[in-house]
C-alpha cells in the first residue's frame, strides 16, 4: 500500500552529517512526486557555502536560528530567525554563518532534486570527491554552477 502521508519528527529522516553542516531531508523528491525537496540543515560553525547558482531551479531559505549571511545577485543580507530569502533560477547566491556561531535553516528546492545530490555524496569516496571531471559531472547533473568562494563580505578589513 503506497503512503498517504509522510511524518518526520524532530531528528528524524534521512540524514547528512558532513564537516560544515547536518542536514535532515524532511521531504524527499519521491515523496513530492518531484515537485519539491524540503530539508531542515544545521549549519556548524564551520559553514560557508561558495557562489553558486542553479539555471532549473529555485530555493527557498527560512532561518530558524542563529544568523546567517547570504551573499545574492551582488547584496549581502543579514538574516536571523523568522528570515525568509527566495532565490529563483539563475541568480547567483553563497552563504555563510555569522561569527562562527551556528545556525539553523530550512530549505526548499524546487524542482526536486537536491536530496538526492546529497544522497550520491554520501556514497562517494575522497578520491571521488578530488575528481574535478566527477565532481563538474555530479554539478551538472543537479543543475549546480559553481562560481567561486563566497564573495569578501564590505565589514571585513582587506
Amino acid at each position: 500500500m503506497a503512503e498517504r502521508y509522510t511524518l518526520n519528527r524532530a531528528g528524524e529522516g534521512p540524514n547528512y552529517d558532513w564537516e560544515n553542516d547536518h542536514t535532515f531531508v524532511k521531504v524527499s523528491s519521491e515523496q513530492s512526486g518531484g515537485a519539491y525537496t524540503l530539508m531542515e540543515d544545521n549549519l556548524k560553525a564551520s559553514f560557508a557555502l561558495g557562489l553558486h547558482r542553479h539555471d532549473t531551479h529555485a530555493e527557498t531559505f527560512y532561518v530558524l536560528e542563529g544568523d546567517i549571511d547570504f551573499y545574492v545577485d551582488g547584496d549581502w543580507h543579514r538574516c536571523g530567525a523568522g528570515a525568509t530569502l527566495h532565490v529563483p533560477p539563475g541568480v547567483p547566491h553563497a552563504s555563510r554563518v555569522v561569527d562562527g556561531a551556528p545556525a539553523r535553516m530550512l530549505m526548499i528546492f524546487q524542482p526536486a532534486g537536491f536530496d538526492q545530490f546529497l544522497a550520491e555524496l554520501s556514497t562517494m569516496s575522497e578520491a571521488d570527491f578530488a575528481d574535478e571531471a566527477k565532481m563538474a559531472a555530479l554539478n551538472a547533473k543537479y543543475d549546480i554552477v559553481q562560481m567561486g568562494p563566497v564573495p569578501a563580505h564590505p565589514d571585513e578589513a582587506e
